[in-house]
């Protein structure tokens, strides 16, 4: 992989881990407390939505953190070692982790009548958000549970042609 594309990346993954600091530290609370402030009888339901908003970004966090290792690795040529399996692990436990906040999430606002300041089209959204959120989680995990199996066989086909040279 060339030098300048994954220089490219690491900006990226930089540049949306700073964002997602930024959200947890600052928008994500903000704007909890304005809407509560807007509509008092969310405020039960501030803290634990704020608490997984965070914890849901961090698990993107820690995937991307995964990401810039493996490219590390890709930079060493040394992708094809059992090494690299941690790290994809890695981003499969934390897109796991985030896909059941989904979930928990999709079953809470399905399940619970949350108060809606106009018509319920806000909770209505914000279950078809959740919803979809745990199609795409579960999607991911999936293709990178593939991947892993991919690694798994190149790995085994980089080791046997070591032995053979």
């Amino acid at each position: 992989m060339h030098r300048l594309f994954i220089a490219a990346l690491r900006a990226g993954i930089v540049a949306v881990i700073l964002f997602g600091l930024f959200g947890q530290i600052v928008v994500i609370p903000t704007t909890a407390a304005d809407e509560v402030d807007h509509f008092p009888p969310y405020a039960p339901f501030a803290a634990p939505y704020v608490t997984v908003a965070i914890v849901g970004i961090a698990c993107v966090q820690v995937a991307l953190a995964a990401v810039w290792m493996l490219l590390t690795m890709v930079e060493r040529d040394a992708i094809f070692t059992p090494r690299a399996f941690r790290w994809v692990d890695t981003i499969i436990g934390s897109s796991i982790v985030a896909t059941l906040l989904a979930i928990g999430i999709t079953g809470h606002l399905a399940l619970t009548d949350i108060p809606s300041p106009d018509d319920g089209m806000e909770v209505i959204g914000a279950l078809a958000a959740a919803t979809a959120s745990v199609g795409v989680g579960a999607s991911f995990v999936m293709l990178i549970v593939i991947m892993r199996s991919l690694l798994h066989k190149a790995t085994e086909l980089q080791t046997e042609i070591a032995e053979v040279v």
